[in-house]
């Protein structure tokens, strides 16, 4: 059966996701929607039958797609999710969600009372040194944390800007809290230092952080902290170390490190998650079976909420429950 998908948003990120789908069975991308004509119609030429549109109502009418991939930037969020949605098409959406609560929030409802099946960018998930770590930590007792994400700042404009990205925590490290959620449990309160102290003197119109803090409790009794930074010249750091009672459990793209009292063990990553992601929402949307998705849009309201009380208490100098800001 071949599959008829449809993308809104040709940036980098969707080019990875171009490159999967070209190998998987089945699967033929036949529209393309960027407010760049010319960018639209460069990934359409590389399709058998592919058009290229600027608006996504236009593309969405024009064709009948099985799916679509939504890669549009953080503060262009909110639209194209309602306008798939509006017509029962299943997606696959780029994190982060947004850069505030409101949109996600509506959204999941709308895609409660439709019933589709959505995925959400949350590739670390799908790493199998993750996997790993998942499995052992069910034999273990976790008392702490602690997160990384240091590296430089992406240069492209709207990363910079808190109101086109939100900002490193919500734009990149986000994945780090995913992470923690998805291994260590739910986050019951934040707490944020951060400050600006090289990019914005660097990169003209930088209104985002470059370095930052956020402590957290869990609601099992874990503690962590999460930190990053986009100043770095060099990349650095990326990933979440657990420390339990039989050991850490080291996590990175590249894979998983175990170092216990006699023990030091290390799993290198061999499978692309990327591509063990759009696999998954593939056949879920082919068979209707979302099992395998390791993070759909309700789940990943969670983590973005997180992110988003990272932001306030960064604003207001003080802690931030997530009791208290779901009630708001």
């Amino acid at each position: 059966m071949t599959m008829k998908i449809g993308f809104i948003g040709t940036g980098g990120i969707a080019k990875a996701h171009l490159n999967n789908l070209a190998t998987i069975e089945g699967a033929e991308v036949t529209a393309f929607c960027d407010i760049d004509l010319t960018r639209a119609e460069k990934e359409a030429q590389q399709w058998t039958e592919a058009k290229a549109y600027t608006d996504v109502d236009e593309m969405l009418d024009d064709t009948t797609l099985d799916a679509v991939y939504i890669c549009v930037p953080p503060m262009a969020h909110g639209a194209p999710e309602n306008a798939v949605i509006e017509r029962g098409i299943p997606f696959l959406v780029e994190k982060p969600l947004a850069i505030d609560k409101r949109k996600p929030n509506e959204i999941v409802k709308k895609i409660e009372s439709k019933k589709l099946i959505t995925s959400v960018g949350y590739h670390w998930r799908y790493l199998e040194g993750v996997q790993r770590a998942s499995s052992l930590l069910s034999d273990r007792k976790s008392g702490m944390a602690l997160g990384y994400w240091m590296g430089g700042m992406p240069m492209v404009p709207w990363w910079r800007k808190k109101d086109g990205s939100g900002g490193q925590f919500i734009e990149q490290t986000t994945h780090i809290v995913d992470l923690l959620r998805y291994l260590c449990g739910e986050v019951d309160e934040v707490y944020t230092a951060c400050s600006q102290r090289v990019m914005h003197e660097k990169v003209e119109g930088t209104t985002v952080y470059d370095v930052g803090t956020v402590t957290m409790k869990l609601n099992n009794g874990m503690v962590a902290t999460i930190s990053n930074t986009c100043l770095s010249p060099v990349g650095h750091k990326v990933g979440l170390d657990i420390y339990t009672d039989l050991g850490v459990l080291e996590i990175s793209s590249a894979g998983l490190k175990e170092i216990g009292p006699n023990l030091i063990s290390e799993y290198k990553e061999l499978k692309n998650p990327y591509f063990v992601e759009d696999e998954v929402f593939i056949n879920a949307v082919r068979t209707g079976d979302p099992t395998n998705i390791l993070s759909d849009y309700k789940d990943s309201v969670k983590t973005h909420e997180i992110t988003i009380a990272a932001n306030e208490s960064a604003e207001t100098g003080k802690s931030v429950s997530l009791k208290e800001m779901s009630r708001l």
